[in-house]
């Protein structure tokens, strides 16, 4: 069976950076951070004050203002993101076969600011919960929304693998339409978990910054000193669509998808095996699974959390797959500006690379002060952009529960 090519022809974001691909793509370039004093709710009593907060969000420019109640927020940025994308492809919704338009979301935790307040509610003031409570919380919503939305009846359902959840439905997109089971997929991912029940998750954990002094310069993937991740929030989608239903409507292609790998860790709950073994694993299988070599890879966009051991491990993975060509691969993580997107995050990194691979910059890893010794020497883009032909580019997320998920992208050739 000879697999059909997919292209990326549509992108559209919400998320720390800005509110458009534009305003995201011209702040992540240029090194700018997202983190500042959390706004949604008054943080003085929490360890962790500050986020990665979307800014200047209007529901209502995606949503109906009588209906903006009925959706918890990581929906609201899964209508806006995937609505952006939509128009973003030119996309024509009156001639294209709904029956051959799928969704496929993704999403770690789903609605747990309806989950914290309802439940906050039951317990000061009345015993009874709202008739949108489920629906609302539940993490399939968003993606069963959009397709409701659109009357897309091609194949729908959510991915939920943690950090690695966006990843996954774009590899799942992918699948898809290669196998020729779809023309045309809405995926991606969308979180909203900054919130007072986030927040103190992860502060329990120890999973995130403290670095309430500096918020700004908290997210420091690779830095001596990091000490934990700047909680994100937001949401990411592309539409992939396969070639030959691309070039019929003279659509223009951000970049082409070409090889997904997945792997388990099989190791701890919530953190990476040390020597990255599941991490060198998927990064292999995608390569394989493009019919590459390691090095064709120019460009890796590493999960790059900021936390103390997930930091080393992936260099780790790195330089055990890929050898002496590790030293040659341009190696960043955005996350040091946009923060952790949690379920979301597979997407918004991956919408990195498609720009990188496309305008040829590869965007910093913002934050960096000091060398750690235990992290392998790689071709870091710390601090600046910089500027050079991507043919290649991998994505990597990895998830709570020893999750992996690596997808290529190429500079679209015909």
């Amino acid at each position: 069976m000879e697999l059909k090519r997919v292209v990326i022809t549509g992108l559209g974001t919400v998320n720390p950076l800005g509110n458009s691909v534009e305003e995201f793509w011209n702040n992540l370039k240029n090194g700018v951070s997202g983190a500042g004093v959390i706004t949604k709710f008054n943080p003085a009593n929490h360890k962790t004050q500050f986020a990665c907060e979307v800014k200047n969000f209007d529901a209502s420019v995606y949503i109906d203002r009588k209906e903006i109640r009925k959706h918890d927020l990581y929906t609201q940025y899964a209508f806006a993101s995937s609505q952006q994308a939509i128009e973003n492809s030119g996309l024509n919704l009156e001639t294209v076969d709904h029956d051959r338009v799928g969704v496929i979301w993704g999403a770690g935790i789903g609605g747990l600011e309806t989950f914290f307040e309802e439940a906050r509610s039951f317990r000061d003031e009345l015993p009874r919960f709202s008739p949108f409570f489920i629906p609302k919380m539940i993490a399939n919503i968003a993606g069963g929304l959009i397709s409701i939305k659109y009357g897309f009846r091609g194949p729908s359902f959510t991915t939920v693998s943690a950090c690695a959840s966006a990843s996954n439905a774009m590899i799942e997109a992918y699948n898809l339409i290669r196998l020729g089971k779809a023309d045309v997929m809405v995926t991606g991912g969308s979180e909203a978990a900054v919130n007072q029940a986030g927040i103190s998750g992860f502060n329990s954990m120890r999973a995130i910054s403290t670095r309430n002094d500096d918020p700004k310069t908290a997210s420091r993937p690779y830095d001596l000193n990091r000490d934990g991740f700047v909680l994100g929030e937001g949401g990411c989608a592309m539409i992939f669509e396969e070639l030959e239903h691309a070039r019929a409507r003279g659509a223009k292609i951000y970049a082409e998808v070409v090889g997904a790998g997945l792997s388990g860790d099989a190791y701890h709950m919530t953190a990476p095996h040390p020597e990255g073994l599941g991490a060198k694993n998927c990064m292999r299988e995608a390569i394989l699974d493009a019919g590459l070599k390691p090095e064709d890879i120019d460009h890796i966009n590493t999960h790059g959390t900021s936390t103390p051991v997930g930091d080393v491990a992936e260099p780790k993975a790195i330089m055990s797959l890929f050898g002496d060509h590790a030293t040659k691969i341009l190696v960043n993580s955005t996350k040091s500006m946009t923060g952790h997107l949690l379920g979301a995050a597979g997407a918004i990194e991956a919408a990195s690379c498609v720009m990188a691979v496309k305008e040829g910059i590869i965007p910093p890893t913002i934050n960096h002060f000091d060398d750690d010794p235990d992290i392998p020497k790689l071709n870091f883009v710390f601090n600046k952009a910089v500027k050079k032909n991507i043919t290649y580019a991998l994505s990597n997320t990895f998830g709570f529960g020893g999750h992996n998920a690596s997808i290529i992208f190429k500079k679209f050739d015909e």
